[in-house]
């Protein structure tokens, strides 16, 4: 039997990036560790109430790896992955209820848990700012990009397109959940006050799934500008071509732990519009064009620039291209196991 074993709740969820970060290690440890989830979808209170009480009573004494934020108080053999503080430094974009759990959980967990695993420095500060730990127990590895999001997708665009009855093959992409701190409106105010400098067969494509009124504050989406598509939930076969033919990629998020989104897409060749806050200058460095989220006219302006100026867009697909090769699932996988293999050895 391994010595360590995984807590597998967050598979049951819709795929975001905690659960993409997941999987690529689980299928990078294949046959090498055990995995202990629910088996059935269990949300809220159920999911919480099985980690808590029901997988502590399985663990037979071995390590436990909880990759998402969460992990039974009782397991002090665990290495826990925070990804993200985000439920203390923007707890208006949680529900109450949401926010009053992580901020009495994360807290104790990370006190009492082995090691710590982050992605960014900016995330690893964030936690020390907000919890008394040593800064030892806190190991900084970055995520990975999967080898499907590579310039060659570009020969799956037209079929995703096609699949996806696209409006037109020429679009800015953007892609993450609708929440609050995605900052899907001030993209929306921006791409409006564009309009008219903007050729019109160019649209805006959102990707992702609307964020749960039970864990995220709502995000009103009343009256859309012209030419914006909302695609929803998108598989993630899909997903590479789309990249691929996008003119660029959008994310403007407020705040990230990581933000794949940026590095996947650089991964394809496509150039990035990004925020220039919280984690998003460590992971994008002077590989995309950098904006102030909260500042409408400046992401307006990046999106001229980015659909205007070729000469940019080329010299940024370089950069992508250069800064994204330096990001490998498989050096993820690696560091953690041998995190993990010492944090059992211990």
């Amino acid at each position: 039997m391994p010595r360590i074993v995984v807590n597998t709740r967050v598979l049951t969820a819709p795929t975001t990036g905690v659960q993409r970060y997941t999987r690529a290690l689980l299928e990078r440890w294949n046959g090498h560790i055990d995995q202990l989830g629910p088996g059935i979808a269990l949300g809220g209170f159920a999911g919480h109430a099985w980690e808590q009480l029901v997988l502590p009573g399985r663990l037979k004494g071995r390590l436990l790896f909880s990759p998402s934020n969460t992990g039974p108080l009782s397991a002090r053999r665990q290495v826990l992955t925070v990804h993200d503080m985000s439920m203390f430094d923007c707890p208006e974009t949680f529900s109450a209820q949401f926010g009053a759990w992580y901020q009495f959980l994360l807290p104790r967990l990370i006190l009492r848990v082995r090691l710590v695993i982050t992605h960014t420095e900016f995330t690893k500060g964030r936690i020390l700012a907000h919890i008394p730990v040593d800064p030892g127990k806190v190991a900084v590895i970055p995520s990975g990009v999967d080898s499907q999001f590579c310039p060659e997708a570009a020969s799956q665009t037209e079929i995703a397109k096609a699949s996806l009855k696209l409006p037109s093959s020429k679009y800015i992409l953007a892609v993450g959940s609708v929440e609050p701190r995605k900052n899907l409106l001030r993209l929306l105010d921006a791409w409006a006050r564009m309009q008219g400098r903007l050729p019109n067969d160019l649209w805006l494509l959102v990707v992702g799934g609307r964020g749960s009124r039970r864990v995220f504050g709502g995000v009103q989406l009343d009256t859309l500008p012209t030419r914006v598509l909302f695609l929803g939930y998108v598989a993630e076969e899909w997903l590479p071509g789309l990249y691929a033919g996008a003119l660029a990629t959008a994310y403007l998020s407020v705040y990230e732990g990581f933000g794949l989104p940026l590095l996947e897409s650089m991964a394809c060749g496509t150039p990035v519009l990004a925020g220039n806050r919280s984690s998003l200058p460590e992971v994008v460095g002077d590989a995309g064009l950098s904006v102030d989220p909260f500042n409408v006219d400046e992401i307006a302006q990046g999106l001229h620039r980015m659909v205007k100026d070729s000469a940019l867009r080329a010299e940024l697909q370089q950069r992508g291209l250069n800064r994204a090769r330096r990001y490998s699932w498989d050096e993820t996988a690696k560091l953690t196991w041998q995190a993990l293999d010492a944090s059992a050895a211990s």
